[in-house]
């Protein structure tokens, strides 16, 4: 359209031009109708060409030029000299014309490009709030709402239509306001052949599409329409604008380009947030199921272990009365009985209390009341604890002499059970004939309890994972938990528990305790 227009304002100058060298070659050579050549020159200022203006210039200047030769032809070869002075006039003021001419139109190409800079500047501003509109919310329909709005203060459409659907088989939902409207109307309905078409083509082709009144399917239509497709997901939402008089420039289908863009990133978030709000209810769902499942292991090992330990506790009890003849002497044969009996019990009872303790800590409720515990008194009763089972295998367990003493502030069970369960897989670890001592030994910051013995040994194989769960089992015996329970108490008070080949043969477990809180 612009380009037509510069056409016939070019045309109109070298015409008007034309004439007035007409007029001037047959008037006389006193009357100077050259600066009539100056009207084209000034007019060209109206086409915003500076080429056009240096050219009409130039031939303003030959016009001039012929015609003055052609007047002092007429005039009998003679060439008044107030007749030249005017043509020199006249030929000054075709450069002055054209000069301020060129510099008027400098100025207005410079006002127009601040213009157009104002204008780039304020539809920048209105996009920016208008997706900032449409960003504000996470829901897909308040979304889609704000999107038809703001896509019509955008573009300054006549009607703007949203088209939701899931999938191509759906009936899709439109979003639809125009002139007129004081609401929004949010209906579910069969799009139109001629809209269908575009919808499908703009989505096809993955661009937008413009679809001038004056075509055969813009007269269809009976608008001007700009179409643009956004996949999302599985389905689909596509942007119908339509204006009955305007036609959008380029520069405005490149706002409506960078506008449905960003509406298709606020979808797909819209979308994301979605998901990820029914995968967290997903896993909240499923963590309340493994609670409860976990809720029920819990409460079956507290039932199962209180059913055992009773029974054995009452059995200790017995026996203990039996040898200390309670129910008369016993033979030599049943005190042996008695006591092997009393290593199986406590052996027994130290596989509940592992149970027990493991449950405690995976549901975490482990014991939380501490004081200051004597580690000899500790060791002490471990020796006690332990001494019939090593008795029954015929192994030597004792305290060393030079054990260090210090105490703690722990949980006076929660450590006896650590020493317990390194001394316990010592007995089990040692042959007939072996030794089992307990250490104690202390730096500036450690206390270090150390469980000797001269047994089997751990095969290089299984040190790696000795400290997690069932990994310490041995075969024919052991819960395989004992060590795993020493580690989350080492861990517990901010120490740490560790194993090392003893030379010639053997181990050595090391519990290691921060001394903080500790006096000697």
């Amino acid at each position: 359209m612009r380009a037509k227009a510069h056409s016939v304002m070019t045309w109109l100058c070298y015409g008007l031009l034309a004439l007035a060298w007409v007029i001037d070659i047959f008037t006389p050579q006193l009357f100077v109708a050259a600066i009539l050549l100056d009207g084209p020159i000034a007019l060209s200022a109206l086409a915003l060409r500076p080429q056009l203006t240096v050219r009409l210039m130039i031939l303003a200047e030959v016009a001039n030029l012929v015609s003055g030769y052609v007047n002092g032809v007429q005039a009998g070869f003679r060439w008044d000299s107030i007749a030249l002075g005017d043509r020199l006039l006249a030929a000054a003021s075709f450069v002055l014309v054209g000069v301020l001419t060129i510099r008027a139109q400098e100025s207005a190409r410079r006002a127009g490009e601040s213009d157009e800079r104002a204008r780039q500047i304020e539809r920048e501003r209105a996009l920016r709030h208008a997706l900032e509109h449409v960003r504000a919310s996470l829901n897909h329909e308040l979304i889609l709402r704000a999107a038809v709005r703001e896509a019509r203060l955008v573009s300054a459409a006549d009607r703007v239509t949203i088209v939701s659907r899931a999938s191509a088989l759906d009936v899709p939902e439109l979003y639809d306001v125009g002139d007129g409207d004081d609401e929004m109307r949010v209906s579910r309905e069969a799009l139109s052949p001629e809209i269908a078409s575009l919808v499908e083509r703009a989505r096809s082709e993955r661009r937008s599409l413009a679809i001038d009144a004056d075509e055969p399917l813009g007269r269809l239509i009976g608008d001007t329409a700009v179409v643009a497709s956004l996949p999302v997901g599985e389905g689909e939402v596509a942007l119908v604008l339509r204006w009955r008089t305007h036609r959008p420039t380029s520069v405005e289908r490149a706002a409506l380009d960078d506008f449905v863009a960003n509406l298709g990133i606020a979808i797909e978030q819209a979308q994301l947030f979605v998901r990820l709000a029914e995968q967290n209810a997903e896993i909240a769902r499923q963590k309340d199921a493994l609670q409860q499942r976990s809720d029920v292991i819990r409460d079956i090992v507290y039932a199962l272990a209180h059913d055992l330990r009773t029974p054995i506790v009452a059995a200790d009890v017995t026996l203990h009365q039996a040898l200390d003849g309670a129910y008369g002497e016993l033979p030599e044969r049943y005190v042996r009985i008695a006591r092997s009996m009393l290593a199986s019990n406590a052996e027994q009872r130290r596989m509940v209390e592992t149970l027990l303790l493991v449950a405690r800590y995976e549901a975490g409720e482990d014991a939380r009341d501490t004081a200051a515990v004597g580690v000899r008194d500790v060791l002490r009763r471990v020796l006690d604890e332990l001494s019939p089972l090593a008795e029954v295998r015929g192994v030597r367990f004792a305290l060393a002499r030079d054990a260090a003493d210090a105490t703690l502030v722990v949980n006076a069970d929660e450590l006896r059970r650590a020493v317990a369960n390194l001394a316990a897989n010592a007995i089990e670890a040692t042959p007939e004939g072996g030794e089992i001592a307990l250490d104690v030994r202390r730096d500036a910051s450690t206390l270090t309890i150390a469980v000797f013995d001269d047994g089997y040994g751990v095969p290089p194989e299984r040190r790696a994972r000795l400290f997690e769960r069932f990994a310490g089992v041995r075969a024919g015996g052991g819960t395989g938990l004992g060590l795993y329970i020493v580690r989350r108490i080492a861990e517990k008070y901010g120490g740490r528990v560790a194993y090392e080949p003893r030379v010639p043969q053997g181990s050595i477990f090391r519990l290691e305790l921060p001394l903080e809180g500790a006096s000697a």
